[in-house]
């Protein structure tokens, strides 16, 4: 490592008993981290889906454990990062918590646009309660993560929070604009983050 270890305050709050695997340009910062373990321990949901895997998966499996229910879905496009994150898992004891898919990105229609999103697989849980947005990568597209509530939408549950991270980029900025638009019934929250993170809930799907 060639950077001083960011999170321990989010260890001791998770009582991990060793350091996190982390890498400084790709793993989530604390502050977001920190944000989706408290929704998740108070709120208890019962299914997790993440766009991307990595130390997020760890910290939401290890809040399922705490919390005596829930499961973690994980949508990973890069084959050795999800043989990564599954290592990690059963390293810390928490296989049985999360599993991490292979997904890879595959072009798809939406709306009027194509994009390269992760493939659809029967596998995908019916209602979702939190979804945690953090990928694909930016690079690879503009507006890279926009699918993801058109795409999910009619699986996310009444009240489902969506957490949007590096929401200061600009992409990011014009994606919480376009689904803001296109969903009346959501409700968006901006938290001036490291790398910024939008906050969204769902109310009203039939609104």
């Amino acid at each position: 490592m060639t950077a001083t270890y960011p999170y321990s305050e989010l260890q001791a709050k998770l009582g991990f008993g060793q350091a996190l695997p982390w890498t400084e340009h790709w793993s989530a910062a604390e502050d977001f981290l920190l944000l989706i373990a408290d929704h998740c321990l108070t709120q208890k949901p019962a299914s997790i889906l993440e766009c991307s895997s990595g130390l997020s998966t760890l910290v939401l499996a290890r809040c399922c454990q705490l919390n005596g229910r829930g499961q973690v879905l994980s949508l990973e496009n890069g084959e050795e990062y999800a043989r990564a994150t599954r290592e990690n898992l059963a390293a810390f004891g928490l296989a049985s918590h999360a599993r991490v898919l292979h997904a890879p990105l595959s072009h798809q229609q939406v709306d009027d646009r194509e994009f390269q999103w992760y493939r659809p697989d029967e596998s995908l849980p019916a209602t979702i309660d939190m979804l945690v947005v953090d990928g694909p990568p930016g690079f690879l597209q503009p507006c890279s993560r926009y699918p993801a509530l058109p795409l999910l939408r009619s699986r996310l549950a009444d009240g489902c929070h969506v957490f949007l991270d590096d929401a200061a980029r600009d992409d990011e900025k014009e994606i919480a604009r376009r689904w803001l638009g296109e969903n009346p019934a959501l409700n968006h929250q901006y938290l001036d983050f490291r790398r910024g993170c939008s906050v969204f809930v769902l109310k009203g799907k039939s609104a």
